[in-house]
């Protein structure tokens, strides 16, 4: 999962997509990147890590320019490289500048017809750069001078016609304006809003309404799924439809854990939907278990915290914080590598042990994906004195990989596979576990947007979206994913070297 920002201004944009970036910062903490055209030509710092630690001062001074787009990423493949960092660039045509949230099933192939038919050479094996490289050659293919919003809109399409999975992409192509675009199935978010300075309008793209609403663009719309907007440097703004077959079908994980509470997605709101859950949640429990003897309801902090209070309310039970989480630690999910991913669940959270003390607990969390937070938060209840702990998920259980932008695609490694909920319970050492149901957590979500075609759930129901993903794949998918991929990748990577170049009018980017 990664974030993306585009703004185009009518001043110096550095400073407002370092703050979109900071505020998207749940998306990806591996590395960050921001790339800005103006008077001084083209400017780009990238680099590991977290926004606040990429960027120092003297790179906010280098970065200017009204123009701009940035980036923060956690890698779905394992490779923390910088040379992996986003934005991507490539110098013809124009110079096209790109950032991408998702992922393609068909890069193999693409990657393939882009050496050996368009003649294209990559720099990495980032889908994102085979994704800029598809649109710079169709872009190319259909203009010989200045480029119009409809040969930008028919490179679109074309994209769409040739890349299959999940992708929300904002790309700049330097002189002219900022692209954005969504897969025909809409299955990543991005949106873009206005607003209104004393010297024009300027607009903003980005993956979550939060970026927006922190820097006051207003009136902010979705795109809708294969819809394309391009804005040029002036100002003005153009949109288009795809021709071709869509099928609005968003990502339903990001209301389960990815996105922010504040952010609105799909016209949805997301604390609503973790609301829904939590009602939805009490209810399973209800009906599976109605002589139950929960004390008090703790949820696992922070996501399912929206959840937990709705089904203590539903339950009759005392609400509690039992865990105080210490901010300074990433999010484990997204952590690359299950070593990383253990070691951090008790330097992340701490019990308050007379909030359990022999007390029947029940722990509720948004979802369940490798066990390994479950599993040890439940053995710190009970070293915290808990009488029995009960376990509850507000999501069914991931029994499959995703493979549009997700990192859980290695089915070996997800707890739920192959098991069934009791062997699940036996695992994680719950004395009793509930999962919500998929009907369930769809009526939750769904709600308000009766435009929603269907949810991508493939990671709980198996059933995938683009209908192009194979055994085959899949079977490759694990073994370029899985953790001991990640750490053969990272036990390989080699320290590389950062170039800048200050010249002008040399026609490469200066790197801050």
């Amino acid at each position: 999962m990664c974030g993306i920002v585009g703004i185009v201004g009518r001043s110096r944009v550095n400073q407002s997509i370092y703050d979109a970036l900071t505020v998207l910062q749940h998306r990806g903490q591996d590395a960050a990147g921001i790339v800005t055209w103006g008077e001084d030509g083209l400017k780009s710092k990238r680099g590991n890590g977290l926004v606040r630690d990429v960027f120092k001062h003297r790179h906010m001074l280098s970065l200017t320019g009204n123009v701009g787009i940035g980036h923060i990423r956690y890698p779905t493949a394992g490779s923390s490289k910088s040379s992996e960092a986003q934005p991507f660039y490539v110098n013809s045509p124009y110079g096209i500048c790109l950032a991408h949230n998702g992922n393609l099933v068909n890069h193999q192939e693409l990657t393939q017809h882009l050496r050996e038919e368009d003649r294209r050479h990559l720099n990495t094996g980032s889908d994102s750069e085979v994704l800029l490289n598809v649109f710079a050659h169709e872009l190319q293919s259909r203009t010989d001078a200045e480029p119009t919003p409809d040969q930008i809109f028919d490179a679109v399409d074309a994209v769409h016609m040739r890349c299959s999975g999940g992708y929300a992409v904002v790309a700049m192509i330097i002189g002219h304006g900022l692209v954005a675009f969504r897969d025909p199935n809409g299955i990543r978010p991005i949106l873009f809003g206005k607003r209104d300075t004393d010297v024009g309008k300027e607009y903003m793209v980005a993956s979550e309404s939060v970026a927006l609403d922190t820097l006051r663009f207003g009136n902010y719309q979705d795109l809708e799924p294969g819809e394309a907007i391009f804005i040029e440097n002036s100002g003005a703004l153009h949109r288009r439809s795809f021709a071709g077959p869509t099928n609005y079908s968003p990502c339903i994980f990001e209301f389960v854990y990815f996105a922010r509470p504040d952010s609105i997605i799909d016209k949805l709101s997301v604390y609503k939907a973790r609301l829904r859950m939590g009602e939805q949640l009490a209810g399973q429990i209800v009906r599976e278990w109605p002589d139950h003897d929960v004390d008090v309801v703790i949820p696992i902090p922070d996501t399912s915290r929206t959840a937990a209070v709705q089904v203590a309310y539903h339950l009759g039970a005392k609400y509690r914080e039992g865990f105080i989480k210490n901010r300074y630690i990433g999010r484990t999910f997204i952590m690359p590598g299950q070593a990383e991913r253990a070691e951090s669940v008790r330097r992340k959270l701490n019990p308050i042990d007379l909030e359990f003390r022999n007390k029947n607990v029940l722990l509720v969390d948004d979802s369940i994906v490798r066990g390994t937070t479950s599993r040890q938060i439940i053995q710190m209840a009970r070293e915290a004195g808990a009488r029995k702990v009960y376990f509850a998920s507000a999501a069914p259980p991931v029994r499959h990989p995703n493979v549009y932008g997700i990192d859980m695609p290695v089915a070996s490694e997800l707890i739920a596979n192959g098991r069934t909920v009791k062997q699940i319970e036996e695992l994680i050492g719950a004395d009793r576990l509930i999962y919500q149901d998929l009907p369930g957590l769809i009526r939750s979500v769904r709600h308000d947007n009766v435009g929603i075609s269907e949810f991508d759930a493939s990671c709980f129901s198996g059933e995938y979206v683009t209908g192009d993903v194979t055994a085959d794949y899949l079977r490759d998918l694990q073994e370029a994913r899985s953790d001991e991929a990640k750490i053969k990748n990272r036990k390989w990577e080699k320290p590389e070297l950062t170039i800048s170049d200050n010249s002008r009018g040399t026609g490469k980017v200066a790197t801050a």
